[in-house]
């Protein structure tokens, strides 16, 4: 009797391992094969956040209650900030803004970053991260989303930041003929 019950369990059981997990799926529209790029992100109380400050994550994970991992299609723009402190106050603060990318691209290993991405920003400190901080409030004050603006203009703020030059103001205009160029062949 326990032979023929077996061969009746067994297709439900293989039916049950041929749906995949719902964390495997790839994102909508996107390939299985589609290289992705995920984030480790974390908070705990008062001493530590590590957060995105923009970007539009495929998908986002919970880990456990102080971790979080953000999973980013290739081509995506994000920025994240990360804050330390002590019994004294603020040891560190750096913000990143991020290029996720594919593996056939060149990338930097960042920390918290796999299997890498393209740095396009890099600021250290609390005058540097201040600062950028307020680009980026400037530039959603004009509507503009911030992970829509030109690759170009963070590599700008990362030079000027590291040169210790005056910032300069991302526009409507320039933010215009940004896109104009994406539609050129």
């Amino acid at each position: 009797m326990t032979a023929s019950a077996a061969p009746a369990a067994a297709p439900a059981a293989g039916a049950a391992t041929a749906a995949p997990q719902p964390s495997f799926i790839a994102p909508s529209g996107q390939p299985a094969s589609a290289p992705l790029t995920r984030v480790a992100l974390a908070y705990i109380e008062a001493r530590f956040k590590l957060y995105l400050r923009f970007g539009k994550p495929a998908r986002m994970h919970q880990l456990d209650r102080w971790r979080r991992s953000a999973v980013f299609l290739p081509g995506a723009v994000f920025c994240r900030v990360r804050w330390q402190s002590n019994d004294y106050g603020t040891v560190r603060w750096q913000l990143m803004v991020i290029q996720a990318c594919t593996p056939l691209h060149a990338m930097q290993r960042i920390p918290g970053v796999q299997p890498g991405a393209r740095l396009l920003l890099h600021a250290e400190g609390d005058g540097q991260v201040r600062a950028v901080l307020e680009r980026i409030d400037a530039i959603e004050a004009l509507g503009i989303a911030p992970v829509a603006v030109s690759p170009a203009y963070w590599r700008t703020l990362a030079n000027r930041l590291a040169a210790r030059l005056p910032l300069p103001e991302y526009t409507a205009e320039r933010h215009a003929a940004w896109l104009a160029g994406r539609t050129l062949p």
